[in-house]
């Protein structure tokens, strides 16, 4: 497989790179630390950068105020941002972005996309569902009512839904199909209940009783909810490759200094295994992920759809970045464990990525029941 990128994508990176330079990840109170959230809102000055450089904006077409790149930019460059654990939605709002650029209606794309692509208007996505482990479209409830959709339902764990002005959630029809909609957070019959993820984040349970939304805020294509779901499981994995990066190379740093026996530890037999093994769970973490991120971008055949590429990634994901934060910590000794070291901040964030969207068997389930309904050539 070629995974060379191209100039315009690497360009996304180096821009990245450049926003994400000065941040560092103990901006906040540690979650270890902390009864409650970390902080109120996300990182609002970083957004405003991010929005300066261009990056806000990536999957959205140059007519409506974006550069019109794909999938894949906007995977490298979640994969930059999970290095310093930059505190900004930005899978959330480049996943709906990103739908609603190929799914709604061009009015609604008039409507919302020059502004989020500036940043002025922030779009969060809930994926959950009702309790995190069954479908989320089935946890909302959609019925037409004239003009209007009338939506009732419950979807959790909807990250920095307080502060976000607008929420992309799934619902169901009477009929079984899954519709979008894009709901303002301060829509009457809209009710957030705080939550706190594990990485000390804002969260909100989304309670909506009788909430009215209009046949413009609406999003009906078939396909939509299933390219979002992909997506914001691919940004998952491009996430969990960024901290996996970042930590083993905090690893890498300290073995290398520490020393035991008059030897630094990194020239210890038992040591370089173990890092030598989690370099492979990256590497196989990154040929997955650009495998998925391809297929969605490119829309190419392959003996299984798209999703089964997708959960091939999110597996080796939630597997490899559990396996390289365990070994960070194991090979740091006490030391991993210090609230005043950032690898606690990257062990919670990890913990929360190997869950977020389904645990590995989750995936492994889906995955099984594609290899039934498909035969392989």
């Amino acid at each position: 497989m070629d995974f060379t990128f191209t100039e315009e994508q690497q360009a996304a990176v180096e821009a990245a790179k450049a926003v994400f330079a000065k941040v560092t990840p103990d901006g906040v109170p540690s979650p270890a630390l902390t009864p409650g959230a970390v902080a109120d809102d996300f990182d609002r000055a970083l957004w405003r950068k991010l929005a300066d450089a261009d990056l806000l904006g990536l999957p959205i077409a140059p007519e409506h105020g974006g550069t019109g790149l794909d999938a894949l930019a906007l995977c490298l460059v979640l994969r930059e941002s999970a290095k310093v654990l930059a505190r900004v939605p930005l899978l959330e709002s480049g996943a709906a972005a990103h739908t609603l650029q190929n799914h709604a209606a061009d009015e609604l794309r008039t409507e919302v996309l020059p502004r989020i692509a500036t940043g002025d208007l922030v779009v969060t996505v809930a994926a959950a569902g009702r309790t995190g482990h069954e479908p989320a479209e089935s946890a909302v409830d959609a019925h037409q009512d004239g003009p209007d959709w009338i939506l009732d339902g419950t979807q959790t764990a909807v990250p920095w839904a307080q502060t976000a002005d607008r929420i992309l959630l799934p619902a169901h029809t009477s009929d079984g199909h899954a519709v979008l909609a894009l709901v303002p957070r301060a829509r009457p019959g809209v009710t957030l209940e705080d939550q706190i993820s594990t990485s000390g984040e804002r969260h909100a349970e989304v309670r909506l009783d009788s909430v009215h939304i209009s046949t413009r805020e609406a999003i009906t294509d078939p396909a939509a909810w299933e390219s979002l779901r992909n997506l914001l499981t691919t940004g998952v994995c491009a996430l969990a490759l960024g901290i996996g990066t970042r930590v083993l190379e905090m690893t890498s740093d300290y073995t290398s200094k520490r020393e035991q026996f008059g030897f630094p530890v990194a020239t210890f037999q038992a040591v370089a295994v173990q890092a030598a093994d989690r370099f492979i769970d990256l590497r196989a973490m990154e040929a997955t992920l650009w495998q998925a991120a391809w297929r969605l971008t490119t829309g190419a055949p392959g003996s299984l759809p798209p999703a089964g590429d997708v959960a091939v990634a999110k597996i080796w994901a939630s597997e490899g970045i559990r396996r390289v934060v365990q070994t960070a910590q194991h090979l740091h000794g006490g030391f991993g464990a210090d609230t005043d070291y950032s690898l606690h901040r990257y062990h919670a964030w990890a913990k929360q990525l190997e869950l977020s969207l389904g645990p590995a068997a989750a995936h492994e389930e889906a995955l099984g029941d594609l290899l039934a309904a498909h035969a392989l050539g």
